[in-house]
């Protein structure tokens, strides 16, 4: 599942975000927020926001590929929020393609930033949220063994990178 585990991944990194990994995003949001979630999976992270009064107003999976997301997909959301597959030759061209659309939340591995990979991308990074591990398997005693972040990008984004702690 992770790099220091021997685990093998689920087909499509198909791990369903726990309400305790969405906690920490809802301080970042504006009340009543309207999102497109192109990772939907199984539906648990709209479900989770959608408790707290965001809307959904357009959701898709995999298969339409989040790295070819279009402004017509949106439908007029404010904000694009996912947990997207880990997989960098799909994690790096979606943070593409979706921050210049709207601004982008994504969650995943906390590591990434430390890395010469993330050069091209963290410069379109406006915020970090860390939530640190998930227990990513449903009644599992364990949690993953990678810290995890929220991301926000912007597409427009020029400033310095805030980092939320825990």
């Amino acid at each position: 599942m992770g790099k220091r585990s021997n685990f093998q991944r689920v087909e499509r990194d198909f791990y369903p975000t726990p309400l305790p990994a969405t906690l920490p995003l809802l301080p970042h949001l504006l009340p009543s927020s309207t999102f497109c979630e192109p990772c939907v999976g199984d539906g648990r992270l709209v479900s989770h926001l959608e408790k707290f009064g965001h809307k959904c107003v357009s959701a898709s999976d995999y298969e339409k590929d989040v790295r070819l997301i279009s402004e017509k997909q949106l439908n007029g959301a404010d904000l694009i929020i996912t947990n997207p597959p880990w997989d960098r030759e799909i994690l790096h061209p979606a943070i593409l393609s979706c921050c210049f659309l709207r601004p982008t939340w994504f969650l995943f591995d906390a590591d990434w930033m430390h890395t010469k990979q993330s050069e091209k991308y963290i410069k379109y990074c406006e915020k970090i949220v860390s939530i640190g591990r998930v227990r990513w398997i449903e009644g599992s005693k364990n949690t993953g063994k990678d810290n995890c972040c929220w991301y926000l990008f912007r597409g427009d984004f020029t400033g310095e990178t805030i980092f939320v702690g825990r």
